[in-house]
């Protein structure tokens, strides 16, 4: 005789896979509406309320996936942010074979992240709120790859013996980050009116400071 499944087991399963499922539609259409009004209106002018309306969900479902409009910036840009970081990687990997030097490939780095920052900049105003918030929680978060990357690079190049004497990288990564804090960045921006060139200038000047 064949073992009986519970009825209820089927029951639970099913429930699940469906829960499952209206999550992920729910999640979408949530991303796809407030991509949609923050195109239109502007980061700044949607808030939460807004987005729920119009993704036809409740404030509720809305919270339950993201707890803030940070949160669900951060969300938007996790495509291009991944697709940044693969392209970052094959570039640099491709400048050491050529072999260009790691200070070389950290200006490369640093312009590139001017271009990214510029482009993102609105979602990234919104992200910078949640590390403020989170305090020092923020290792799923853009600054931390950039600094670990802006921090390894600095290594390596010490370990190449690129820099001049006396030089002392503990600092560093965020001597060069600081200008690309979102809020500082957009500041420069559209208050000081420097150009995105301007900006990457600066960095380069640096960089090619600490060189031997």
């Amino acid at each position: 005789m064949s073992e009986k499944i519970p009825l209820g087991f089927i029951t639970s399963d099913i429930h699940a896979r469906t829960e499952r499922r209206d999550a992920a539609e729910n999640r979408a259409r949530i991303l796809q509406v407030a991509r949609k009004l923050f195109d239109e209106d502007g980061v700044s002018e949607v808030n939460m309320a807004d987005i729920a309306q119009a993704a036809e969900v409740g404030k509720g479902t809305l919270y339950r996936r993201f707890a803030n409009k940070g949160e669900l910036c951060y969300a938007l840009m996790d495509d291009d942010l991944a697709d940044f970081q693969d392209e970052m990687l094959a570039q640099m990997q491709q400048m050491t074979q050529d072999g260009k030097s790691k200070l070389r490939q950290l200006s490369f780095f640093l312009n590139e992240l001017v271009l990214f920052t510029e482009k993102h900049i609105p979602y990234l105003c919104e992200v910078q709120q949640i590390r403020l918030q989170a305090g020092a929680q923020t290792l799923q978060l853009p600054h931390f790859w950039q600094y670990m990357t802006i921090q390894g690079l600095l290594v390596a190049a010490e370990r190449a013996g690129e820099f001049r004497q006396g030089v002392d990288i503990t600092l560093l990564p965020d001597v060069l980050l600081a200008p690309l804090s979102a809020d500082f960045f957009r500041f420069m921006r559209q208050v000081k009116g420097y150009s995105l060139e301007q900006i990457s200038a600066g960095l380069q000047n640096v960089v090619q400071g600490l060189a031997r």
